[in-house]
């Protein structure tokens, strides 16, 4: 028992010394133990954050529906337009290659919960609907649903729809679901593109066309006889859709996406395609 007595003097004695001399004091040290940890323990976090998979290694690959310009078409066999420029931007941010996949739209999310795709860029609305099965990155874009018209027709406000109107829409799109809710399915006919829907348009097979404001406007400059009505139908947001299973990519991707618009390129992107009025 005095042995103990004296050895528990003795260490007391020493950190006495040490406290003296300089040496840190047993409270100084385990603070300093404590930030230590919490230091590698952040930097895990943050290793872990910026983890995460794609469907192929090195590659970014893109789901989307190359019908819809000025956001993505087809230039030859070059899929091209804003979300492809996007796309591009965002991969050599993340240091990936971009491989870009085209598909029927209504089949892109589906694609995203299969592991087909890493991201689906395709003008695609953000809505509580999608995102019960995709996540999405913070917004890149503003969309605004029009109608489109023949010239002369008797729709000519939005409140026509109503009057028992065939309405064309881009099967999947929110156009296509806003249209399904507000006047019904019977009231509505959906095609695998924008092109399909106006074209139906043109056969008097519909009695307008509802769809984004940007390829609204491409459709009527490549179709006489068309025009858009000037009362918007809704205004949304669009972003990148992303597998609920790889939230790290969906951080990766909005850190770098916020690095494009900070340094102006995203708006670089939009405004090469879409001119001020």
């Amino acid at each position: 028992m005095m042995k103990k007595l004296v050895a528990v003097l003795l260490a007391g004695m020493m950190c006495v010394s040490l406290a003296a001399c300089g040496g840190k004091k047993a409270d100084e040290t385990a603070a300093d133990t404590t930030a230590a940890a919490t230091t590698e323990t952040t930097e895990t976090t943050e290793a872990a954050d910026g983890e995460f998979t794609t469907v192929a290694d090195g590659v970014l690959t893109m789901g989307t529906n190359a019908a819809f310009p000025p956001y993505e078409y087809k230039e030859g066999d070059q899929i091209v337009g804003i979300d492809a420029e996007i796309a591009q931007a965002l991969a050599d941010k993340l240091g990936l290659k971009l491989e870009i996949l085209d598909m029927d739209f209504a089949s892109l999310i589906t694609a995203i919960q299969a592991g087909k795709i890493d991201i689906s860029l395709a003008g695609m609305t953000v809505t509580e609907e999608r995102k019960q099965n995709v996540d999405f990155t913070d917004s890149y874009s503003t969309g605004v649903q029009v109608i489109i018209v023949k010239d002369g027709s008797d729709v000519t406000t939005v409140d026509d729809l109503a009057n028992d109107k065939i309405i064309g829409v881009q099967e999947g799109t929110t156009g296509h679901l806003y249209c399904s809710d507000d006047y019904g399915e019977d009231h509505v006919i959906a095609y695998t593109n924008g092109a399909t829907a106006v074209q139906a348009l043109l056969q008097d097979k519909v009695d307008c066309v509802v769809i984004d404001q940007q390829p609204a406007k491409e459709f009527v400059a490549a179709n006489e006889g068309l025009k858009i009505l000037d009362t918007e139908y809704v205004v949304e947001d669009y972003a990148a859709a992303v597998s609920k299973d790889n939230p790290a990519l969906t951080a990766a991707l909005n850190k770098a996406l916020q690095e494009l618009k900070d340094d102006g390129t995203i708006q670089s992107i939009l405004d090469k395609y879409i001119k001020a009025e």
